[in-house]
């Protein structure tokens, strides 16, 4: 079998809310960048996630594994841990100060394409097949056809190459988070978000304040443009992300980052008047014809037919 039975259209749904919700951040770290430092905002927005998840956890009885996990197992959660959130979400404030938005948002898109193979080799059941490779490739380019040749500009900062590099790394930690999670035994979502997210903020907190000092006493608005990260694009799109790996696989969640390049030049244009580039439509059905070939078999089964 060469596409999971367990996509549903809930799991679309879900796929697009994330792809939504991801893209739309990007705006709203703008606004967070102007109050406090990148380190701080990636450890803060963690830290408000976990304050706001820890009660719901312990409410529904604390579970996370139906039998005590293997030290294998445990190890692979501090792994994730890292993987998901940490790592990548320190590796990306940093880099994207030397970097254009648009190699950002292409380095983003790439977590699919390196979801697959890894997939293939580590995932029953996610086949590398020759329709879901072309499908991922047209969507990447797709999503490098809607930033154009900006992805690729030259910034002229010392440390692009090195910027660069820490974009990339973060798709990859991305990637690698998703597979490892896929892997897990039986285990409680919301339980496994909450974890992961502790974790995450174990690592961010120490680091942060070793590269930045003391956090900078944010004014109001930068605490609410926070806790508002906090609470949605990290704690219930953390949660959501894990109930689609968890169901639908790692490769189908990785469609996702196809939409947040999207959703971010669509928001641009709504909110900060930026222009919409003229290779919009050509990107959008890029993108949704790379999505249709990589998830037919899904599609088919979506819409009452045998796959």
């Amino acid at each position: 079998m060469t596409d999971n039975p367990n996509i549903t259209w809930v799991s679309w749904l879900m796929v697009a809310t994330l792809g939504l919700t991801w893209g739309a951040t990007f705006l709203v770290t703008e606004v967070a960048l102007e109050g406090i430092t990148p380190f701080w905002l990636a450890a803060l927005r963690v830290v408000f996630a976990v304050v706001l998840m820890v009660p719901i956890w312990q409410w529904r009885g604390a579970v996370l594994f139906d039998a005590p996990p293997s030290r294998d197992v445990k190890i692979a959660v501090l792994a994730i841990g890292g993987f998901s959130t940490a790592i990548p979400f320190m590796l990306l404030a940093w880099g994207q100060q030397y970097v254009t938005g648009g190699f950002a948002g292409v380095s983003m898109a790439s977590v699919a394409l390196i979801v697959l193979p890894l997939a293939h080799f580590l995932v029953p059941g996610e086949r590398l097949t020759w329709r879901r490779s072309l499908g991922f490739v047209i969507g990447f380019v797709g999503v490098c056809v809607l930033i154009g040749g900006q992805a690729f500009e030259s910034t002229g900062a010392g440390l692009e190459t090195a910027g660069r590099i820490a974009c990339v790394a973060a798709a990859c930690c991305y990637g690698i988070s998703s597979v490892l999670m896929r892997r897990l035994p039986k285990v409680d979502a919301i339980g496994l978000s909450t974890i992961l997210l502790i974790i995450a903020a174990v690592i961010t907190v120490p680091i942060a304040l070793i590269q930045e000092g003391a956090p900078p006493l944010p004014d109001t608005k930068t605490i609410v443009v926070i806790a508002t990260l906090g609470l949605v694009p990290t704690a219930a799109a953390n949660m959501l992300r894990v109930l689609v790996i968890r169901s639908a696989g790692p490769v189908f969640m990785s469609l996702t980052n196809y939409q947040v390049p999207l959703w971010s030049v669509i928001m641009g244009a709504l909110f900060l008047a930026e222009p919409l580039p003229p290779s919009l439509l050509l990107a959008m059905v890029l993108i949704l014809i790379g999505v249709g070939l990589s998830q037919y078999g899904a599609l088919r089964r979506l819409f009452g037919r045998s796959a």
